[in-house]
């Protein structure tokens, strides 16, 4: 009996797992997802819906950075939560692209300081 509810506790423990986890497998595309369906998007709500809506009547977007470049409200930051979420554009997710530190030799050097000028010595007493 204990090994029975086990494994009962255990499917529904993984069904439950499954449900939360199938909307970001199953992905929104944000040039044919109904209202609801962005607002279902954690991190988009009623407001930036509606821009994308607004956004997406001039036309489908067919990039990640037009996507960001048009609504109002989203930038590179925001773009890579809701691509983790779950949100294509044009079929395509997003990552954060950093740029690359600057190598040692592209660094601009501060100019260096011109020489102390000679001091005379101190006289003693």
């Amino acid at each position: 009996m204990t090994s029975a509810l086990s494994l009962l506790r255990s499917t529904l423990l993984a069904a439950l797992v499954w449900l939360c986890l199938a909307p970001a497998w199953a992905g929104v595309e944000v040039n044919k997802a109904k209202e609801a369906e962005l607002d279902g998007v954690r991190g988009l709500g009623p407001m930036l819906t509606a821009r994308i809506l607004k956004a997406r009547e001039k036309g489908p977007f067919r990039s990640w950075e037009e996507f960001i470049t048009r609504v109002p409200g989203i930038g590179p930051t925001r773009a890579a939560q809701l691509s983790g979420q779950g949100l294509t554009v044009d079929g395509q997710s997003y990552s954060l692209h950093i740029p690359a530190a600057p190598q040692a030799g592209n660094i601009p050097q501060a100019p260096k300081a011109p020489p102390a000028p000679d001091m005379p010595a101190k006289p003693k007493l």
